[in-house]
């Protein structure tokens, strides 16, 4: 079983981006559905978003 974490800037629980490292992206209003993402490419949306802070 995959363990999703939600971020801790969701200020609402229910609508959110989830994560699971190793399997993808899902929106956790549906669980069902994910968008696999590879390492790669995880790690260039990871430094794209962290770049300007």
């Amino acid at each position: 079983m995959a363990e999703w974490r939600k971020s801790t800037r969701s200020a609402n629980a229910s609508a959110c981006v989830e994560v699971a490292i190793g399997i993808g992206i899902r929106d956790s209003k549906a669980p069902a559905a994910h968008v696999e993402v590879g390492a790669a490419a995880w790690t260039a949306f990871l430094a794209g978003v962290t770049r300007d802070r």
